[in-house]
C-alpha cells in the first residue's frame, strides 16, 4: 500500500485535466491557490469566466485526523478514534455554451488506523455528466470510455459501477436524476491494493480526451436566451444535490476542510423558477423523459 505514489498520480491528473481545459481558454488562465490547515494541504485551481468554461475548479488535497467524518464511507464501521489519512483530487468543469455538458470527476483514497478493522483502507469516486440539451452520441461516447476503462478488470464492471452511479446521482426531494451518469465506486479494496490503484487510474486517465472531445463538438453550437434560462434552471439541480447529498462536499465540510475549496464546485450563475414545466416536444422535455432516466446506453444488460 503506498498512499505517496496515488497523491503523485492524483497530483498529475491535476495537471492533466488543466491542460485540457486550457485548450479551450486563449486568455483566461487557473489561479493557483497552495493551501495548508492543521488537517492538512491542498493545491486548488479556479478559472474563471472564460471563453468556453463559465467556471473550471480543479482540486488535489490531503488531509488527515484522528476522527473519521461519517461521509467518508457508506459501509464501513469504523471506529469515532480511528486515524485516518486522506488524499483526492475533484474537479467541475461549468461550461458557458448550454449545449456544452458539466462534467464532474473526484478520485480517493482513504486509510484508516486504531479502528475496530485496523489498517481499513480503499478507494471511491468516478464521474458523471450532467447535459442541458440531448445529444446521444455524446451520452454514448461518454459511457463506451466508461466501459473501456472498466473492461480490463471484468465484464461486470462497468455495469455495476454504472448503476451505483444512476443511484447515486439522484435527487430524491425532486425525484430527478442530475444527468446521465457515468461511474461510480466506493469503498474498493477487494481486488487487492495493485489492482484497486490501477482501476483508479484507468477511470482517471480516460477522462480527459472523453469529456474533450465532447466539448469540441458542441462549444460553438448557437444558442440564445432560451437555452441559457435553461441551463441556469438545470444548474439549480446541480446546486442542489451538491449541497444536501455529495458525500465529497459533506466529508470536506465535516473534517474541516477549507471551504472555498470545498464550494468551488458550485456554478458561478444560476436559478430557479416556481413550479417550472417542459413545453410539449421541446428539447428540454426530451432531456427530462429520455436522458434524465436510468438507461442501457450501450445495450450490455441483456447480453
Amino acid at each position: 500500500m503506498d498512499i505517496e505514489a496515488v497523491s503523485n498520480y492524483l497530483l498529475g491528473l491535476q495537471d492533466q485535466v488543466c491542460q485540457m481545459v486550457k485548450r479551450f481558454e486563449a486568455q483566461a488562465d487557473f489561479i493557483e491557490d497552495h493551501w495548508q490547515r492543521a488537517i492538512g494541504q491542498g493545491r486548488t485551481r479556479a478559472l474563471a469566466d472564460g471563453q468556453v468554461f463559465e467556471k473550471a475548479g480543479v482540486n488535489f488535497s490531503r488531509v488527515a485526523g484522528n476522527q473519521l467524518p461519517p461521509a467518508a464511507t457508506s459501509t464501513r464501521k469504523i471506529s469515532a478514534t480511528g486515524a485516518f489519512d486522506a488524499t483526492g483530487m475533484s474537479l467541475v468543469l461549468h461550461p458557458r455554451n448550454p449545449h456544452v455538458p458539466t462534467v464532474h470527476c473526484n478520485l480517493r483514497f482513504f486509510t484508516v488506523k486504531g479502528s475496530a478493522d485496523a489498517g481499513e483502507w480503499w478507494f471511491g469516486g468516478g464521474y458523471d455528466l450532467t447535459p442541458y440539451y440531448p445529444y446521444k452520441d455524446d451520452v454514448i461516447a461518454w459511457h463506451q470510455a466508461a466501459h473501456q476503462a472498466c473492461q480490463p478488470f471484468g465484464e461486470e464492471v462497468y455495469l455495476r459501477y454504472k448503476r451505483w452511479c444512476d443511484e447515486y446521482f439522484y435527487l430524491k426531494h425532486r425525484n430527478e436524476r442530475r444527468g446521465v451518469g457515468g461511474l461510480f465506486f466506493d469503498d474498493l479494496n477487494e481486488w487487492g491494493f495493485d489492482k484497486s490503484f490501477a482501476f483508479l487510474r484507468s477511470v482517471g486517465d480516460s477522462f480527459s480526451d472523453t469529456y474533450r472531445r465532447i466539448v469540441e463538438r458542441r462549444c460553438d453550437t448557437p444558442y440564445g436566451e432560451r437555452e441559457r434560462e435553461f441551463q441556469l434552471y438545470r444548474r439549480g439541480r446541480y446546486v442542489e444535490f451538491n449541497l444536501v447529498y455529495d458525500r465529497g462536499t459533506l466529508f470536506g465540510l465535516q473534517s474541516g476542510g477549507r471551504v472555498e475549496s470545498i464550494l468551488m464546485s458550485l456554478p458561478p450563475c444560476v436559478k430557479w423558477q416556481y413550479n417550472w414545466k417542459p413545453e410539449k416536444g421541446s428539447p428540454e422535455q426530451d432531456l427530462y423523459l429520455n436522458y434524465l432516466q436510468p438507461q442501457d446506453w450501450l445495450g450490455l444488460e441483456n447480453k
